[in-house]
């Protein structure tokens, strides 16, 4: 939308206050969990979670960079990028290449399966074997989706360039060059706090921000009124619009996650900063009911699952199993 267009204008000092911010308290909130390990673990644990949030916000400050949304120079963003890369375990220009497939073909039934989560339809999902149903179902279930799988992204799936494994060498070096600084910080950071104790603090920051990460980019779009359309009906900008949530959060959280849940604004236009997405709702309210979801809304989102052609919405397997058992109410 053209009348968007102004808010893509970064301000430098404030981009670069937002990283030296976020990028402080994180190595102070980290530095205070790894010396709560001398007064219990229990406090070290209490600890990562307010480091996990500031993690995250690294890791959308990474986001902004990969959209060349955070400084004006494209080398400065990506250099940025890669360094935060490393701090979130997500190679920058590998994950930069998926990320724009995610946003080229949101809400398009005919390019799912990179960079999103995947989704079937009713169709589909009832054509499957019943080996493919549970792998399915299991797929979608709540404790694979926010605890498994998030753990497995970015501790795993992230060493390698999968999905882009045979485009080129890319890829390949945004990976391997990222996995060689991991294994150089951790080595740095074993010799200044220990082996043992950096993997007691690190990890449950990670694990916790990678789970906050997920949470955030499954309600973006899995909720019930989302769009998918196919190929020939698909629209860039309705498929933005409509199937990109407007995620309603108090100011604190809001602040973490770079206003992210204002999804469908940064979908209509990806260079806008994150920092200035409010705004936008703000100067536009008719942008603000668009896709609304209130975090207690949030919530029901969980059980969808599987996107009914005919109804137009996101639906869930009780629903589908009342459907077609209505007499017994799906049991």
């Amino acid at each position: 939308m053209q009348k968007l267009s102004p808010y893509r204008e970064v301000k430098p000092l404030r981009s670069v206050f937002e990283l030296a911010i976020t990028g402080l308290a994180f190595v102070m909130l980290w530095t205070l969990t790894w010396a709560a390990l001398y007064v219990g673990y229990w406090l070290s644990l209490l600890l990562t979670v307010p480091a996990s949030c500031f993690l995250m916000r690294l890791f959308m400050i990474q986001h902004d960079c990969g959209h060349g949304a955070f400084f004006r120079s494209r080398s400065t963003n990506d250099w940025v990028g890669r360094v935060l890369g490393v701090v979130t375990l997500t190679p920058y220009a590998f994950w930069r290449r998926t990320h724009a497939i995610h946003h080229a073909g949101v809400g398009n039934l005919e390019q799912r399966g990179i960079g999103d989560i995947d989704t079937r339809t009713v169709n589909e999902y009832l054509a499957m074997p019943a080996a493919g149903r549970l792998r399915y179902r299991s797929y979608r279930s709540p404790v694979v989706m926010f605890c498994l799988i998030p753990a497995f992204l970015f501790l795993i799936r992230h060493r390698l360039p999968c999905g882009l494994m045979g485009v080129g060498s890319q890829p390949w070096i945004s990976t391997m060059g990222t996995n060689f600084a991991i294994a150089v910080l951790i080595a740095l950071m074993a010799e200044l706090v220990g082996f043992e104790a950096f993997l007691l603090v690190q990890i449950p920051i990670v694990l916790i921000a990678a789970s906050i990460a997920m949470w955030f980019f499954y309600v973006q779009h899995q909720f019930e009124n989302t769009r998918w359309v196919h190929q020939e009906t698909w629209k860039v900008h309705e498929a933005a619009l409509y199937g990109s949530s407007h995620y309603e959060l108090p100011p604190l959280f809001a602040w973490f996650t770079g206003n992210i849940g204002v999804h469908h604004v940064h979908h209509l236009n990806s260079r806008i900063p994150f920092y200035r997405l409010r705004q936008v709702v703000n100067d536009h309210p008719e942008l603000a009911g668009i896709g609304t979801l209130t975090f207690l809304q949030s919530l029901k989102c969980t059980s969808l699952a599987l996107w009914d052609e005919e109804q137009g919405r996101l639906i869930s397997f009780r629903e589908l199993r009342r459907e077609r058992n209505p007499q017994t109410g799906g049991a």
